[in-house]
């Protein structure tokens, strides 16, 4: 079974009405201030019968800034990323510099995958994962034998 790890903010579970005034003054927890938190990246998922097929979109990634862990039934997609634009002058001081780092997870709940069988290959910017799902032996059937008294 495929499941995506939902994210729900602790505001999104109140219902009482008089939280509705704390919930549009607490700005840092509401979705439309999205620049300030991690950015995401886009997931495809297959369920091809015999196998799931998930692809990442992870631009501007390397190989090496990418992390797939599977455990307790969860895959999940780590991505880190640093880059850095300096302008100097002629003595070398800096007049300017910019760092970025940031740093994406996805999360996805996928059981009775045979870990042992699963690959990923990464080119041009996708993630491609293939999971094999474990094969679902068929439980050995036997005649009983009717004696008679």
């Amino acid at each position: 079974m495929f499941g995506l790890v939902p994210f729900v903010s602790k505001n999104a579970l109140r219902t009482n009405d008089d939280d509705m005034f704390d919930r549009m003054m607490n700005v840092f927890d509401e979705p439309f201030f999205s620049n300030f938190h991690t950015p995401d990246f886009k997931v495809d998922v297959k369920d091809n019968g015999t196998s799931y097929d998930l692809t990442a979109e992870l631009p501007g990634m390397k190989k090496e800034d990418i992390q797939l862990t599977y455990k307790d039934n969860y895959l999940t997609i780590g991505a880190k990323n640093e880059t850095s634009h300096d302008e100097k002058d002629d003595q070398g001081n800096y007049i300017r510099r910019e760092r970025s780092a940031s740093s994406m997870s996805r999360s996805f709940y996928i059981d009775g995958i045979d870990e042992s069988k699963a690959t990923a290959d990464y080119k041009d910017g996708i993630l491609s994962v293939h999971l094999p799902k474990m094969a679902v032996q068929a439980e050995p059937s036997h005649t009983i034998e009717i004696r008679g008294l």
